[in-house]
């Protein structure tokens, strides 16, 4: 049987070990705080969303199909939004097609929206903002940095319901479109054909046998021309009253040809 003052140390051994705190690491304390509960409950939501849209995917593909093609075509047209700098650009390369042409062959109209660009550019009137997927470029009445009232004043800037009629080009897809559309033939005068009737106006693009047609003709011009023999006696049929006479071409030509007289 065990003395009383054995039972007595046991005793105050248990109550100091249970009263001595547990060491415990760093990482621990950060995953049992406040902060490491809530972020582990986050990570467990995203990673049950994850496990739904695998299996919902994996359950509906056409409709897993459709979602998927239409947050790509999302991103590329984000990732492909032309910006401020293309635009520059663009409109220094038209501008320098139209210089390579005479007053005489240039489209008015591809002529008319250039220059009323570089003039608006040059005046530092354009301005560009990014739409998420698309780009729009619009006109302003005064240059930002003028010092004048109504360029710096709030209250007379240019509300946003007029701005569709400012509106100059539209970025999409890496293209200005509004820019495309006015080049379009810009090296065809139209005011050279207002006289003529309405029919003659317009023509329509040949067909394919006309294309083939053109095609072997432009072929044919590069043959080299097939010139008959010298020797070969060709047949002059001279028609004289009633009845026909064949003649020997050298024999007439030679009758016909002077003899140079000899000096």
């Amino acid at each position: 049987m065990a003395s009383p003052w054995s039972v007595v140390r046991r005793l105050f051994c248990a109550a100091a070990g249970a009263a001595a705190p547990v060491k415990t690491g760093r990482w621990h304390r950060l995953t049992s705080s406040k902060a490491g509960v809530w972020c582990r409950g986050l990570l467990s939501d995203y990673k049950e969303a994850c496990r739904e849209v695998v299996v919902g995917a994996w359950e509906r593909p056409l409709k897993a199909s459709v979602y998927a093609s239409l947050l790509g075509g999302a991103w590329a047209c984000f990732y492909t939004k032309p910006d401020d700098s293309s635009f520059k650009a663009a409109l220094m390369e038209r501008s320098g097609q139209l210089g390579l042409l005479t007053a005489w062959i240039r489209s008015a109209t591809s002529d008319g929206h250039v220059q009323n660009l570089v003039k608006l550019r040059n005046e530092g009137r354009l301005r560009h903002v990014g739409l998420g997927l698309l780009s729009l470029v619009y006109r302003a009445d005064h240059d930002p940095g003028v010092s004048l009232y109504e360029a710096q004043c709030s209250n007379l800037s240019v509300p946003w319901r007029e701005l569709p009629e400012r509106v100059l080009d539209v970025g999409f897809v890496g293209r200005w479109w509004i820019l495309e559309s006015k080049m379009k033939d810009y090296d065809i005068n139209e005011e050279e054909f207002k006289h003529l009737p309405a029919h003659m106006q317009a023509t329509a693009p040949p067909g394919g046998k006309e294309v083939e047609r053109n095609e072997k003709l432009h072929k044919d011009s590069w043959l080299p021309l097939k010139m008959e023999d010298e020797g070969k006696e060709i047949n002059v049929t001279v028609a004289k009253e009633d009845g026909v006479i064949e003649l020997d071409p050298i024999k007439t030509l030679n009758e016909q040809t002077p003899v140079q007289e000899k000096a």
